[in-house]
């Protein structure tokens, strides 16, 4: 097999693996990124309705989830959406907010790849594609690493993984960041999908998988997190960002609750002098609010037995704090991100290295460190990325 020698290999051609290429190719490292798919970019490719939601202006630590909160507090703050901002502008890729300080491409995510690529080029970064991954393994006497691919043996003193997580495996997600974290001895935290729709089954589902396809906006709760976003019917259950977002906080056999107007009265109608208190009448006033068939339905699942004023409060009330049970989540195949991964407890917030092996990187999603839903990974990705290019 012949050998390459390098100063950085880098595991996985993805949003953190390129940014951290190009970090340190302009620093003069000479860098090799191993891919095993076919190319760069995938999960790039798909987001954002094929447009990358690719930053969100509004990050902050508090938008990411991990078992220690201040972790990345570090690298967000060394590398901000105005960072990422700047690269793209000065690239001449156009954008636009949409809602929430999302950022979007207004063309398409092809340009955030083909952006990356040009940049690595520039830094005489090689990538190499379709690079099925063999062995990896550290030479103590000479603190190298070596890593077995295809036909060819590569070596460099600084390995950054940057493997992705498990969510969305037809695209080619893998354990394989983790499990090569628990080759070195690192403990990797508990992983569960995140941003997930959620599945609901029995009286639940029968009652309301009719509505597939209906969203409203709503407040969405569990345990002490809510959003105020949009939820979406399916066949299977629930979706829509409101769900996705309270997906990564949602623990089985837990409840979710759903605020269905929160700044409203919904009942006020019926309250008015000589106003009618029947199911007809309750479908209407819900209806000022809500879709049409949505109303009705939950009119028919929520009517009470009677129409007595603390028969209305107590309606009221459950239409704020409505509670659904989820069975579970439509799994990685649907998941827009891997919650959990490697324990941060091991790895340097400022580097990203592990201090228990030197030389030895771990960025992006494979990391215990996920965003909210609206362009917060991608942050996660370019800052993680960038802390580890810089430090190699």
């Amino acid at each position: 097999m012949q050998t390459h020698r390098f100063d950085v290999l880098i595991l996985g051609a993805g949003a953190a693996g390129l940014m951290a290429a190009i970090e340190a190719g302009r620093r003069g490292r000479r860098v090799a990124v191993l891919e095993r798919g076919n190319q760069p970019g995938k999960k790039i490719l798909i987001s954002g309705g094929g447009r990358c939601n690719f930053t969100n202006l509004h990050t902050r630590p508090d938008n990411f989830l991990s078992a220690n909160p201040h972790f990345a507090k570090s690298a967000l703050a060394r590398y901000t959406p105005a960072d990422f901002i700047h690269f793209v502008e000065r690239q001449g890729i156009a954008w636009h907010e949409k809602t929430l300080g999302q950022l979007f491409c207004n063309g398409s995510a092809q340009q955030i790849v083909d952006m990356l690529m040009r940049e690595c080029m520039e830094a005489s970064v090689r990538v190499l594609v379709s690079t099925v991954i063999h062995e990896v393994r550290r030479d103590d006497s000479c603190s190298a690493f070596t890593v077995v691919a295809g036909n060819a043996v590569y070596m460099a003193p600084a390995l950054i993984v940057a493997t992705g997580g498990l969510s969305i495996p037809k695209i080619g997600a893998t354990a394989f960041g983790h499990e090569l974290a628990r080759q070195f001895g690192i403990p990797i935290e508990p992983c569960r999908p995140a941003l997930v729709p959620l599945t609901l089954s029995g009286a639940e589902h029968a009652q309301f998988a009719g509505l597939a396809g209906i969203s409203a906006p709503v407040v969405a709760t569990a345990g002490r997190r809510g959003f105020r976003e949009k939820m979406l019917f399916t066949h299977r259950g629930l979706s829509g960002p409101a769900i996705l977002q309270i997906s990564s906080y949602w623990q089985p056999p837990e409840p979710i609750c759903i605020d269905w107007a929160a700044e409203h009265q919904l009942l006020a109608p019926l309250r008015s002098p000589n106003a009618r208190r029947d199911l007809t009448s309750l479908k209407a006033a819900l209806r000022m609010h809500l879709p049409a068939r949505l109303a009705d339905r939950l009119a028919d699942v929520a009517a009470p037995p009677g129409w007595t004023n603390r028969a209305l409060d107590a309606l009221e009330r459950r239409l704020h704090s409505f509670t659904f049970t989820p069975t579970g989540t439509e799994g990685y195949e649907k998941a827009e991100v891997t919650a959990g991964g490697v324990s941060t407890a091991v790895l340097s917030a400022q580097t990203m290295e592990c201090r228990t092996v030197p030389g030895l990187y771990f960025i992006g999603e494979v990391v215990d460190v996920t965003g909210h839903l609206g362009g917060f990974n991608f942050q996660w990705a370019w800052a993680s990325g960038s802390a580890s290019g810089r430090a190699v």
